[in-house]
């Protein structure tokens, strides 16, 4: 559950740096000054490792997702009242929005052993989407895409 109060920017895009594992967000959104990063050396390096998920959802009850994400910003009682008309215009008027809102990848970690989340952002943003196209062939960054044979005789 997102408990900071930064609304989606851009294209529904929401950011968690710094100390994210805390609950009340990020050291900047807390209003914290001071050193976030610490310098690694070599070693350190190898103990990161970048986790990339790449969704597409079908959204075919938009009023449902709306209601759900207006209910969601109704219910933060971290954010200001500026700022909750601002959300619930938004989560209005675009169904990415509203997806931002009510989606927190980070809840994706947070219970693994051995983990601690050093850095999270994500966004949504409505796309056309073609099934058959070799654009949506997820099996292709695994360098495991079908390849058509063609005869060029």
């Amino acid at each position: 559950m997102r408990t900071r109060c930064d609304p989606p920017c851009g294209r529904s895009e929401l950011a968690v740096c710094g100390d994210a594992t805390d609950k009340g967000g990020s050291w900047e959104s807390r209003g914290c000054r001071g050193i976030t990063l610490r310098r690694m050396n070599p070693s350190d390096t190898s103990r990161y490792v970048r986790l990339r998920v790449d969704l597409v959802l079908e959204v075919p009850d938009a009023e449902a997702l709306t209601s759900a994400a207006l209910a969601h910003i109704q219910a933060d009682e971290f954010m200001p009242d500026e700022e909750r008309g601002h959300a619930e215009s938004a989560v209005r008027e675009d169904e990415s929005e509203a997806l931002a809102y009510l989606v927190d990848p980070t809840d994706l970690v947070a219970d693994i052993p051995g983990v601690e989340l050093a850095q999270a952002s994500w966004s949504s943003e409505p796309v056309e989407y073609d099934p058959e196209s070799m654009e949506w062939d997820l099996g292709e960054e695994d360098g495991e895409y079908d390849e058509e044979t063609t005869d060029n005789a």
